[in-house]
């Protein structure tokens, strides 16, 4: 099995081939290295530390390559970003906490679920708002532009009621957050594994409550694997699963949290969860 690097440190050059004695050349890897999407500012899941990629996300993922033998570099782009680039195959792979959502499954393909989610409806720690009353009554919300909480606030709330309320659209969660804290705006809508991480960071804010969408997180490709590589994915999915090595990453980083099965519950509208799944013939919606 080929060794997992850290492909996002290392120029594609170098890894083309290995110098062995006095002069003599082997080639180690003869496939240019698959471009992973990451956004770098949403932790757990994926940020930068020291100059280098961390997360939940990040260290899966490397693992999941090494499983499978593939190179990988990682790029990091603002989250609405992402997704066109995958749908158009400037990258190949995206790794973050990507909620599955009908919308996005006609654009890109998923791998099995890797996580399921619920949001959450942070306010300033000093708040005495509720989970109703902080996303109604003049509200200004924020949200990540391109997110799975910006289409439930748009579908559910800003066009299905006569709620006055605000969407503030960020490039990502951290920013919204901090705005938040010093007033620009009332409360936050994210999901709640990051809510919980930004707590833990000492962020002067604190959850008002639940919205309970029990959301399927996984791993995708562009439309139809032009790769071919969604098979290896999830094959890979389940070995870190299976082998424990999952639930050692998640804890590293949410020490403590209960680690979803997998894989999870996929909604039927997602076709490539339809039996049989590449990779894993016996997984799958009948």
């Amino acid at each position: 099995m080929m060794k997992k690097l850290k492909a996002s440190l290392l120029p594609a050059t170098l890894l083309s081939t290995m110098v062995i004695g006095s002069g003599f050349a082997t080639t180690t890897y003869a496939q240019d290295p698959y471009t992973v999407g990451v956004e770098a500012s949403f932790p757990p899941w994926a940020y930068v530390e020291g100059g280098e990629f961390k997360g939940i996300a990040i260290d899966a993922m490397e693992a999941i390559a090494e499983e499978a033998g593939m190179q990988i570099e990682f790029r990091d782009m603002p989250f609405p970003s992402l997704i066109p680039a995958l749908a158009a195959e400037k990258i190949d792979i995206l790794a973050t906490g990507l909620t599955v959502t009908e919308e996005r499954s006609e654009n890109i393909d998923f791998t099995i679920p890797w996580w399921e989610t619920n949001d959450v409806v942070l306010v300033p720690e000093d708040s005495d708002h509720n989970v109703f009353t902080a996303v109604c009554c003049g509200a200004r919300i924020g949200v990540q532009g391109g997110s799975s909480q910006q289409a439930w606030m748009e579908e559910n709330v800003v066009n299905s009621s006569d709620i006055d309320v605000e969407l503030a659209k960020y490039d990502n969660y951290v920013t919204a957050v901090d705005d938040m804290a010093i007033g620009r705006i009332s409360s936050v809508i994210v999901d709640d594994t990051s809510a919980q991480e930004y707590i833990n960071a000492g962020k002067p804010v604190k959850m008002a409550g639940k919205i309970y969408i029990r959301a399927p997180l996984a791993l995708a490709v562009s439309k139809d694997d032009p790769q071919e590589i969604l098979g290896d994915l999830n094959q890979g999915i389940m070995a870190i699963y299976d082998s424990g090595e999952w639930g050692e990453i998640v804890n590293e980083y949410i020490p403590g949290v209960t680690v979803p099965a997998i894989p999870g519950h996929m909604p039927d509208f997602v076709d490539t969860y339809q039996k049989p799944v590449a990779g894993l013939p016996e997984l799958g919606n009948e």
